[in-house]
């Protein structure tokens, strides 16, 4: 009798990850059943709605995976005639009646429920600002006498705090359990309902589940809340959403924004008016994003008659003349704000120069453009308004025609028109618009957007405390102007912890010693060796992120031919930048998304809300120059819920003094996901990335460090020199560069005989030159 069968009789034996045989998933396998991040076990003992709810929803997952499981790629008759596209369109139509609940009045979850569900999905209600203050609370200026004894600075600032915090106030509002819901209980328009359900929206993620509910309908989502009397919602609410990447928030915004447009259309619009009026504008950061929200927006507008526009410099819209010299004191106020604000940042945000330079193709394609028009300026006429309800637009272009051209040197910038007939601002990435590169730009946007009723919505993955405060101040000081009106209160939601990364990707820390060392571990990604076992491998397609465009092209140049031709070759490799222009960049970005291209090696430009769903990993060939940055480069991948997504770092010995901020957000964000790096529990730690003795190890980043590195990077790889990406040694450098310049000094030569000849005089000849001694 073997011993061995008898001992491990019963017991299967599990596949490696890293053998072909183990399953494994991947982001890039399809989307994801249930798109929510968290899901966590919080009830009490006397809540049966939410265990049936819970049972149900587990029945549900039950079906449909046995559905799946029954639908084999063996059972598939391939000779079976082809559905009729009528036949389909009939079959749709089914569907989405059967998705449809009945027409009923609708049922209101109780205090408790929304409590212990929002706490399952992480979801955290805080009231920032527009309390309305009561009677009873009105607190008593205190008398000189008092204000003598308290003279200990200290014990005020404890004091002030106190109330900073008693002053936000956590709610529980109903969540959004489906989006069938929208429909029939939070009254969305039957058009957009079915186009949502057409698009495959199904389950809401965390973040579509808080923020749908209090933007649609505000009093409805807080009836059932105590405590609120003075939260007054008939202006609606401005709304501060702080979610993870890839978790949904371009429909959040885009779905009230579309509803509320039709509704006001319904009653307001008279034959005699125009249809089209422009009533919502979106602001992002860079083109890229700005086109995928227009092209997001106009698949839920489809049949609605709501116009989406990407703004272009071409484009005239209703505006009216504004008086400069409100503007100018508003712009002073705002530019002492941006300055004392920048000064006490917590935290710096990422380097946005790779927008900035984008920014300035943009003045150099607009210079091009004027140019060129100029000879036909007498024949032209004024191009007609553009007929827009929701536009989306880079900050630059749109102050651009507020303000009339460009900006000229050693002029101040003065807002010369408005948007009296915007009633929602939303700012998509609104940590990066609201910092000091960006802030004057934004906040002359702002000031254009004159309406009494301005709703404003900020939404990103990562917000700076600085940045919440200055954006509660400037709400504050645009309530105070109205008095009259009742302010509307700003109400922040926070899903998961903040400035983390998603849950669901594994993060790689790796060392690489010396930049020749980062090119060989990035190689070595590229061709995985089956013995390795350091986690799940990372399968293309990926994204490659570097500090400056002439690293990305060198970075290019040396891999464009590591896969074979039998593969695609150099093909499957792509830089995009801002220096490429707008037709290259988005036939890059289409070769990508169709699965051409296999790696795409960018910058920052692409690091921010960009959506590619089926991306399997992120490597930061340089280390990212904040936490900030880090985060929204990771959310790259593992985008609605999908799994088995890799971020993998690469690090040298000069970056070890900046490492530490990214080795925090790791940690955390592996602590999100269950892995504790606890020493105590070694099985936890073993499977964390970030070890413990890692994060004791690296040295803390000053201050001035972060702001340097938010500014410039790492100096280093801006200078070049032992830097460069490259695998060529230091002596076959250097003789290329003496023969470069050997060749352009002959050039330079001939150059000068050429004119000479020309002027009638001999070739100058060169002559050896007499010493002189020393000077």
């Amino acid at each position: 009798m073997d011993i061995f069968k008898v001992l491990s009789r019963g017991i299967k034996a599990q596949p490696k990850k890293n053998q072909p045989g183990a399953p494994q998933l991947l982001p890039s396998a399809g989307a994801k059943v249930n798109p929510q991040f968290f899901h966590d076990n919080v009830g009490g003992s006397n809540s049966k709605r939410s265990r049936k709810r819970k049972r149900k929803g587990a029945q549900a997952n039950n079906t449909t995976e046995s559905g799946d499981d029954d639908s084999d790629a063996s059972d598939v008759d391939y000779f079976a005639p082809k559905p009729t596209p009528e036949e389909l369109a009939a079959k749709k139509d089914a569907e989405l009646k059967a998705d449809e609940p009945k027409k009923q009045k609708p049922k209101l979850m109780e205090e408790d429920e929304c409590r212990q569900l929002l706490k399952s999905h992480r979801l955290k209600f805080t009231v920032l600002a527009g309390r309305v203050q009561q009677p009873e609370e009105a607190t008593e200026k205190p008398s000189k006498k008092k204000q003598k004894k308290n003279k200990k600075e200290p014990e005020e600032e404890d004091k002030k705090k106190k109330k900073k915090d008693e002053d936000k106030k956590q709610i529980y509002p109903q969540p959004l359990n489906s989006f069938g819901e929208l429909k029939y209980t939070y009254g969305v328009h039957p058009t957009l309902a079915d186009n949502i359900t057409r698009q495959g929206f199904r389950v809401p993620t965390e973040v579509q589940m808080g923020s749908l509910p209090l933007q649609l309908r505000p009093e409805m989502a807080l009836e059932k809340v105590p405590g609120v009397e003075d939260v007054k919602t008939e202006r609606g609410i401005d709304f501060l959403g702080v979610a993870p990447t890839g978790s949904g928030k371009t429909i959040s915004f885009l779905i009230p924004a579309i509803d509320a447009i039709i509704k006001r259309r319904a009653g307001d619009y008279t034959p005699e008016t125009d249809e089209h009026v422009l009533q919502a504008i979106v602001v992002a950061p860079t083109r890229e994003l700005a086109s995928q929200i227009v092209n997001e927006g106009r698949k839920l507008a489809i049949g609605t008659g709501v116009r989406v526009v990407l703004m272009k410099r071409t484009l005239r819209l209703v505006a009216e003349e504004n008086k400069q010299e409100e503007t100018e004191q508003e712009g002073k106020e705002a530019d002492k704000d941006s300055d004392h604000d920048s000064e006490a940042e917590r935290e710096p945000e990422e380097v946005v120069g790779s927008d900035e330079e984008e920014e300035e193709e943009d003045s150099d394609a607009e210079k091009n453009e004027e140019s060129k028009a100029k000879g036909d300026k007498k024949s032209k006429k004024e191009r007609p308004i553009t007929r827009v309800d929701i536009l989306v637009t880079t900050p630059k272009i749109l102050l651009n025609f507020l303000c009339g051209g460009e900006k000229e040197k050693g002029k101040p910038r003065i807002v010369k028109k408005t948007l009296p007939t915007v009633q929602s601002l939303i700012l998509d990435e609104a940590d990066v618009l609201l910092d000091p590169i960006f802030r004057k730009q934004t906040m002359g946007i702002w000031r254009a957007c004159n309406h009494p009723n301005l709703g404003m919505t900020c939404w990103s993955a990562t917000m700076a405390s600085n940045i919440e405060a200055l954006l509660t101040k400037h709400i504050e000081r645009r309530a105070k102007r109205t008095p009259e009106q009742t302010p509307k209160p700003l109400i922040r939601l926070v899903v998961g912890l903040k400035d983390t990364a998603v849950p669901n990707i594994t993060h790689k820390l790796i060392y690489c010693a010396t930049e020749p060392g980062k090119l060989l571990a990035l190689r070595q990604l590229l061709h995985p060796v089956s013995s390795a076992d350091s986690g799940p491998p990372l399968r293309p397609p990926f994204l490659v992120f570097t500090q400056t465009i002439d690293r990305a092209q060198a970075l290019h140049d040396e891999l464009k031919y590591d896969i074979p031709l039998e593969a695609g070759g150099s093909a499957r490799v792509a830089v995009l930048h801002s220096s490429l222009s707008d037709s290259v960049r988005s036939k890059i970005m289409a070769r990508f998304r169709s699965g051409e291209v296999w790696v795409l090696i960018t910058t920052d430009v692409l690091a921010r809300g960009v959506d590619f769903a089926g991306v399997n990993g992120v490597v930061n060939y340089d280390v990212p120059v904040s936490a900030a940055a880090y985060v929204h480069r990771a959310g790259r991948t593992g985008r609605a819920g999908r799994e088995g997504g890799v971020a993998v770092t690469f690090y040298t010995k000069d970056d070890i003094p900046f490492v530490k901020s990214v080795a925090n957000v790791i940690a955390m964000s592996e602590k999100q996901a269950g892995k504790d790096i606890d020493e105590k529990d070694t099985v936890k730690a073993a499977q964390g990335s970030v070890q413990k003795w890692l994060l004791d190890a690296l040295p803390k980043v000053a201050k001035e460090d972060k702001r340097k590195l938010k500014v410039r990077g790492v100096e280093s790889r801006r200078t070049g020199g032992k830097a460069t990406i490259t695998t060529k040694s230091s002596w076959e450098r250097r003789r290329e560069n003496n023969r470069r310049e050997a060749i352009e000094a002959s050039k330079r030569r001939k150059r000068e005989a050429q004119k000479a000849e020309k002027e009638g005089g001999a070739a100058p000849v060169e002559k050896d030159e007499e010493w002189t001694g020393l000077d």
